[in-house]
């Protein structure tokens, strides 16, 4: 079955799907404001399996090496370890102080094992948000401070090059990052968009170091080369894309969440997950390190 035309992938319809990750031959994916974690098969349109329902914002997760089942996630105000089918523990709360009422965001795995997690402030405060890194030597740090919307961030395979989009601000920016430490540097401009472009929103990195962008607004997902300039644009029926994962058997078949969320109606796949199959392979998710999760307790935020 290839998917030559973008296509509904169930019959779901999210204020804010968000979080697309392939793992383990299914797709995983939130419904951001209802706290939900879902997930489906990649061969063929199905209804959606729901995993766990929160009673707090769910960002997204990434699976705990080892563990079956067991997720860390972005939740609420802070980060969550989700352990099988009902127990979840707060790991960290990152939010509770800011002067906002906010939330966290967008968030995934490296391939180190590391998790990086953004927020934002429900008003979208500009400046309110952060990028937070959490290691098993560190806990929780703020490493990009000043967003006002965060989103991704996404690796390359090697996890040295990071892509962050500030989506209020129509802005993608690249990190250089040290394998070993996780440490930033090197921050440049990648992309700067127009309101008549859409929104970077979701990202990720395919085998070939190209970066896929779902433009919030723009009807579209985009793919960029690793030197800023535009490849494709594959246009969509959906006004708000919010996500977008390679998955499938091969790898190359584009699954992009979208939200119906501030629209006033929502056209009829407005928040639907649609799936359209490319030439180019994708990249599989990666889960963190146990040790993230290993001690009971709550980690402390350290400052940045």
């Amino acid at each position: 079955m290839r998917l030559t035309e973008p296509t509904p992938w169930s019959t779901d319809r999210f204020e804010l799907g968000e979080g697309a990750r392939w793992l383990d031959g299914r797709l995983v994916l939130v419904d951001l404001l209802d706290g939900r974690l879902l997930e489906t098969t990649g061969d063929a349109p199905a209804p959606l399996r729901e995993l766990r329902r929160l009673e707090t914002p769910l960002g997204a997760v990434a699976p705990v090496a080892g563990s079956p089942g067991d997720w860390l996630a972005a939740a609420g105000t802070g980060l969550a370890l989700l352990s099988g089918s009902v127990g979840h523990r707060q790991v960290a709360d990152l939010e509770a102080d800011n002067p906002r009422p906010a939330r966290m965001n967008d968030a995934v795995a490296d391939p180190h094992g590391r998790f990086w997690a953004g927020s934002m402030a429900y008003d979208t405060t500009p400046g309110a948000g952060t990028l937070y890194r959490l290691t098993a030597d560190s806990g929780p740090v703020p490493v990009v401070t000043g967003l006002t919307i965060a989103n991704g961030p996404a690796f390359d395979a090697y996890g040295t090059t990071m892509y962050l989009a500030d989506t209020a601000r129509g802005e993608v920016d690249r990190f250089v990052v040290d394998p070993a430490t996780g440490e930033l540097s090197g921050r440049e401009p990648f992309l700067r968009l127009t309101t008549a472009d859409g929104a970077p929103d979701g990202m990720t990195v395919d085998a070939e170091g190209h970066l896929w962008v779902a433009l919030w607004g723009g009807y579209a997902v985009r793919r960029y080369r690793p030197d800023g300039r535009l490849d494709r644009e594959l246009r969509l029926p959906v006004a708000q894309p919010t996500s977008v994962c390679l998955g499938g058997p091969d790898l190359r078949r584009l699954f992009v969440t979208s939200a119906w969320h501030g629209l006033n109606p929502p056209g009829p796949l407005d928040g639907a997950l649609l799936a359209v199959d490319v030439d180019v392979a994708g990249l599989p998710a990666r889960s963190v390190s146990p040790d993230l999760v290993a001690a009971p307790g709550v980690h402390q935020r350290q400052p940045g």
